[in-house]
């Protein structure tokens, strides 16, 4: 888990438990743990998005790229990797000068060449998903467990060696690792925050048994 703040803050809610990362007050932030960290996600155009997300935060806070992602929707056509494969040399000048996302000319490339590699998946296993979700049986993996987790496992060092061979840029085992986290292949929420798996099945079993009684 490679999250970092920066310096961004406002008012987050404080009454439920959360993983220490998540402990800000930055709303954005407690959002997006609270939202998206750790859901299964089975959308390639969403994959698309936190896989180039994930690669454009190397060296930055994930803070930061929050606050481009708005930025980067726009200038990389809402992340549809067929609109994105297509943009030329013009296109990738333009995207350098754009303050709205991270003006890195290696990090602007490499998402238009993951685009092509991206679709090139997609031809083969029909989807993205379907390639990405193989490598763990179609099940997420649930790590419960305290302290920091790792920055890689021997499953990220996998999916990353199998990326770099199809052709995909910044995908080294770290970023891959903070990728299978973002997606939900891997669960990696601590046991004391309430989105952990049990606490989570636990919490809609309770509303389900209010709404029947």
């Amino acid at each position: 888990m490679r999250r970092r703040t920066g310096a961004h803050a406002s008012r987050a809610g404080t009454a439920r438990r959360r993983c220490r990362w998540a402990q800000t007050p930055y709303a954005a932030y407690v959002r997006y743990h609270d939202r998206e960290w750790g859901r299964p996600v089975h959308n390639d155009r969403r994959l698309f998005e936190m896989l180039t997300l994930e690669g454009a935060q190397a060296g930055l806070s994930w803070a930061t790229i929050l606050h481009k992602r708005a930025g980067y929707r726009r200038a990389f056509a809402r992340f549809d990797p067929r609109k994105v494969a297509r943009f030329d040399a013009r296109r990738r000048a333009a995207l350098r000068r754009d303050p709205a996302i991270v003006r890195n000319r290696l990090k602007i490339e490499s998402t238009v060449s993951n685009a092509r590699a991206f679709l090139a998946v997609q031809r083969e296993f029909g989807s993205f998903a379907r390639y990405l979700w193989s490598f763990v049986g179609g099940q997420p993996v649930v790590r419960l467990r305290r302290g920091r987790p790792p920055g890689r496992t021997a499953l990220s060092d996998r999916v990353s060696r199998d990326l770099v061979r199809r052709g995909f840029r910044f995908v080294g085992s770290t970023i891959v690792y903070a990728f299978l986290q973002a997606v939900g292949v891997v669960n990696d929420h601590s046991p004391e925050c309430f989105r952990a798996p049990r606490r989570a099945a636990r919490a809609a079993a309770s509303r389900r048994l209010r709404r029947s009684a």
